[in-house]
Protein backbone atom coordinates (compact mmCIF):
# COMPACT_ATOMS: atom_id res chain seq x y z
CA UNK A 1 0.00 0.00 0.00
CA UNK A 2 1.40 3.39 -1.02
CA UNK A 3 1.73 6.09 1.61
CA UNK A 4 2.89 9.72 1.57
CA UNK A 5 5.06 11.82 3.87
CA UNK A 6 5.16 15.60 3.52
CA UNK A 7 7.96 17.93 4.58
CA UNK A 8 7.62 21.71 4.60
CA UNK A 9 10.24 24.38 5.07
CA UNK A 10 11.43 27.71 3.78
CA UNK A 11 14.18 28.42 1.29
CA UNK A 12 16.88 29.64 3.72
CA UNK A 13 16.44 26.46 5.78
CA UNK A 14 17.16 23.98 2.96
CA UNK A 15 20.04 22.23 4.76
CA UNK A 16 17.80 21.62 7.79
CA UNK A 17 14.98 20.34 5.56
CA UNK A 18 17.40 17.96 3.82
CA UNK A 19 18.65 16.75 7.22
CA UNK A 20 15.09 16.08 8.40
CA UNK A 21 14.23 14.15 5.23
CA UNK A 22 17.42 12.08 5.29
CA UNK A 23 16.99 11.35 9.00
CA UNK A 24 13.38 10.23 8.44
CA UNK A 25 14.42 8.00 5.53
CA UNK A 26 17.24 6.40 7.52
CA UNK A 27 15.16 5.77 10.62
CA UNK A 28 12.10 4.40 8.79
CA UNK A 29 13.82 2.28 6.13
CA UNK A 30 10.96 2.59 3.65
CA UNK A 31 10.92 1.75 -0.05
CA UNK A 32 10.77 5.14 -1.80
CA UNK A 33 8.59 5.13 -4.90
CA UNK A 34 8.80 8.82 -5.80
CA UNK A 35 10.07 12.13 -4.44
CA UNK A 36 8.76 15.42 -5.74
CA UNK A 37 8.46 18.97 -4.52
CA UNK A 38 7.31 22.48 -5.08
CA UNK A 39 8.66 25.94 -4.34
CA UNK A 40 6.27 28.86 -4.03
CA UNK A 41 6.24 32.42 -2.68
CA UNK A 42 6.05 32.37 1.10
CA UNK A 43 2.56 32.33 2.56
CA UNK A 44 1.70 35.58 4.36
CA UNK A 45 1.09 35.27 8.10
CA UNK A 46 -2.45 36.00 9.27
CA UNK A 47 -2.83 39.73 9.79
CA UNK A 48 0.62 40.32 8.32
CA UNK A 49 1.57 42.94 5.76
CA UNK A 50 1.83 41.33 2.32
CA UNK A 51 4.29 44.04 1.21
CA UNK A 52 6.88 42.65 3.66
CA UNK A 53 7.00 39.43 1.63
CA UNK A 54 7.77 41.20 -1.63
CA UNK A 55 10.63 43.38 -0.30
CA UNK A 56 14.15 42.64 -1.46
CA UNK A 57 15.51 40.83 -4.47
CA UNK A 58 14.51 37.37 -3.29
CA UNK A 59 11.96 36.72 -0.60
CA UNK A 60 12.22 33.32 1.03
CA UNK A 61 9.93 30.79 -0.57
CA UNK A 62 7.92 27.95 0.93
CA UNK A 63 9.24 24.52 -0.03
CA UNK A 64 7.14 21.37 0.03
CA UNK A 65 8.70 17.93 -0.47
CA UNK A 66 6.49 14.86 -0.87
CA UNK A 67 7.78 11.32 -0.55
CA UNK A 68 5.62 8.48 -1.83
CA UNK A 69 6.69 5.22 -0.21
CA UNK A 70 5.79 1.66 0.68
CA UNK A 71 6.40 0.09 4.06
CA UNK A 72 8.57 -3.04 3.82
Amino acid sequence: MLQIKLFKGIEPDLPELERQINEWLASNRVNVVRVFGNIAPQTPRPGGDVSVITRGAHSPSDILIAIVYEKP
